[in-house]
């Protein structure tokens, strides 16, 4: 992964600005609120940082045809009231209304343009080339009224779409705060940890997980994986449990078409890196309504398996105490009812204890760094999921590509991109 353009690189005072975002937030089916601010707090480094450009920023909220699919008028009022600056709300993305907009600001202006997924080209452009997405409207019409494009959308970095990716050849792309932030942990997780080095995979997100174990362990980086949750039920099963059958078919429903490459995944990692697996060595099931701890010998039990138990947590303890580096994505089981949160809240406590560079993964483990009110006790808080898991997977990451293109275009007018 080569290098990126930060804020630290460029003078941006008096200039104007694109800032791409992801304030991407789950909201109130009926108010419309927003349940969770994180993503908006995480970026507000940045947008201090510009406090004497001219910004226009850009974002999405879900996607056409979704209940939660909004205007972005909500997402600047509740940006402007955490800044405690006025951020006006232009209900266009990149035509006259936007452009008059963008061509009458002054210096310290800040503009929130409206949902970019309301632009067709946006959703429509997956497979475009970068020259391809340069030409599209948005970029057409935004680029020239703009001096730079600066990004903070981490949690978005694994697509590519005109707002993500389409400036990097026509404007001096550089990483915000946050987008900087990201980078430099999940590298550090991903080219060069301290060891030795730890996975803990959760969640139900099993292919994905089990592509990140089997990368960091074909690189030969990770020393200890442990899968927890849906992900670990999967891995018992794969190495001869019984987990019962009501188990079994949630995980097939969960990974549909997706179970037959996982299921060999799994194996894989059985048959050549047995060595590095912590499996869960009990369990906690639901029966008749309650938590029961069951011991993996005893299974299969007549519940679903929803936490792991207190041998397993003291089972992984040393592998993150003593690690040089933890990276932890995912719950440990259906975290959400309290009868089964413990395994995920004593994992969060055994990472906050360490003295390991740790990382949080985004999702749920970041929503509970933040509720928990730690971020402080770890080393980074990821913002994204999606984009983490394809990050320490090994996997492309088009709007990081486009900064570091961006990056190698403009290096040899980097001294007039410090006079900007």
């Amino acid at each position: 992964m080569g290098s990126v353009l930060t804020l630290n690189d460029v003078r941006l005072t008096g200039r104007r600005v694109l800032l791409r975002l992801d304030v991407n937030s789950p909201l109130d089916p009926a108010t419309k609120e927003f349940l969770d601010d994180t993503r908006f707090r995480r970026v507000l480094p940045t947008l201090r940082k510009l406090a004497d450009a001219q910004v226009v920023i850009l974002a999405h909220q879900s996607r056409p045809n979704r209940v939660d699919f909004t205007t972005m008028e909500r997402h600047a009022d509740r940006l402007s009231r955490l800044l405690g600056r006025v951020i006006t709300y232009i209900p266009d993305v990149c035509g006259e209304v936007a452009q008059k907009a963008i061509r009458n600001m002054q210096q310290g202006d800040m503009l929130f343009l409206d949902n970019v997924r309301r632009h067709p080209d946006e959703m429509a452009m997956k497979k475009a080339s970068p020259e391809q997405l340069s030409e599209s409207e948005i970029v057409a019409n935004l680029a020239p009224l703009v001096d730079a494009y600066v990004t903070d959308a981490f949690a978005a970095a694994h697509r590519k779409s005109p707002t993500l990716c389409g400036f990097s050849t026509v404007l001096p792309c550089i990483a915000g705060e946050l987008m900087a932030a990201e980078v430099l942990a999940l590298k550090t997780a991903v080219e060069n940890p301290p060891r030795p080095y730890t996975v803990v995979l959760g969640g139900v997100k099993c292919d994905d997980s089990l592509e990140i174990a089997t990368h960091l362990a074909s690189l030969d980086l990770a020393d200890n994986i442990v899968p927890v949750g849906v992900v670990g039920n999967l891995m018992l099963w794969a190495s001869g449990v019984d987990i019962g059958s009501s188990n079994k078919d949630f995980i097939r429903s969960e990974l549909a078409e997706d179970f037959e490459d996982t299921w060999m995944m799994a194996n894989s990692l059985i048959e050549h890196h047995s060595a590095r697996l912590i499996l869960p060595i009990d369990v906690a099931a639901e029966i008749d309504g309650e938590r029961v701890a069951v011991d993996v010998g005893d299974l299969p039990v007549n519940g679903p398996l929803l936490d792991i138990g207190l041998g397993t947590l003291m089972h992984m303890q040393s592998a993150i105490m003593d690690a040089g580096c933890v990276v932890w994505n995912g719950p440990a089981g259906y975290f959400e009812n309290p009868k089964f949160a413990f395994g995920t809240i004593e994992i969060l406590n055994q990472c906050c204890e360490s003295d390991a560079f740790v990382v949080i993964g985004g999702g749920h483990t970041s929503s509970l760094v933040a509720e928990r009110k730690v971020e402080h006790l770890v080393s980074h808080s990821s913002t994204g999921g999606g984009a983490c898991l394809t990050m320490l997977a090994g996997k492309s990451m088009p709007g990081i590509s486009a900064l570091e293109a961006s990056a190698k275009l403009y290096q040899d007018s980097l001294g007039d991109l410090k006079s900007l």
